[in-house]
């Protein structure tokens, strides 16, 4: 479990394929701290578990199936990626609370300056607008954000200058694909009332 607020920003320094899986490494500092192999770690918002670790790096083994419906068939080496250690009972929440099980690709459509804010609109899959709530939570990228408007399967974001410098949107273009998570209590409602029904 995690709370979308991101930790620092890491950088790919390698993705192979392999036998079995797909190795990720990846440049960290904060998400090394107190770290154990078998320890979760959001990457872009998806829950990795830590194979591995040295001094500067983290090391994670990546399924086929995760890397086919995640922005990770994208990543190429050096590429920027957001990292959150997993939430502590002792910690703070900050944002909302966020799974790490990204429920699908959203493309970014509108990204731009306006005034001293930025914009970004993020267009999800098909039939995904059902879970998208006018001032909801919402995790792009693992990011905890709140959602300020929707239209059909598009949201948009206001980003505040700490979540530019801190993550890594501030390297994303318009076209580029992005991690989603909807909300845990929406899906879980929807869920309920379909077996009501």
């Amino acid at each position: 479990m995690f709370t979308g607020i991101v930790e620092e920003t890491g950088r790919i320094t390698a993705f192979t394929p392999g036998a079995e899986a797909w190795s990720m490494q990846v440049e960290a500092q904060v998400a090394l701290e107190n770290l154990t192999v078998g320890d979760s770690i959001a990457v872009n918002g998806c829950c990795l578990t830590a194979a591995r670790f040295d001094a500067n790096h983290l090391w994670f083994d990546v399924l086929e199936e995760t890397r086919r419906l995640t922005n990770f068939k994208s990543l190429n080496v050096a590429a920027p990626v957001n990292l959150e250690r997993s939430l502590r009972f002792d910690g703070k929440v900050g944002g909302h609370f966020v799974s790490g099980h990204v429920d699908g690709v959203g493309l970014i459509e509108v990204f731009e300056q306006r005034g001293k804010d930025y914009f970004l609109t993020v267009r999800a899959a098909a039939g995904s607008g059902r879970y998208l709530i006018h001032k909801g939570s919402i995790a792009i990228d693992g990011i905890s954000l709140t959602v300020a408007e929707t239209e059909g399967d598009r949201l948009s974001v206001w980003l505040i200058p700490h979540t530019l410098a801190v993550t890594n949107l501030k390297s994303k273009k318009v076209g580029d694909e992005v991690n989603l998570e909807f909300d845990l209590l929406g899906k879980y409602v929807e869920k309920l009332l379909q077996r009501r029904a």
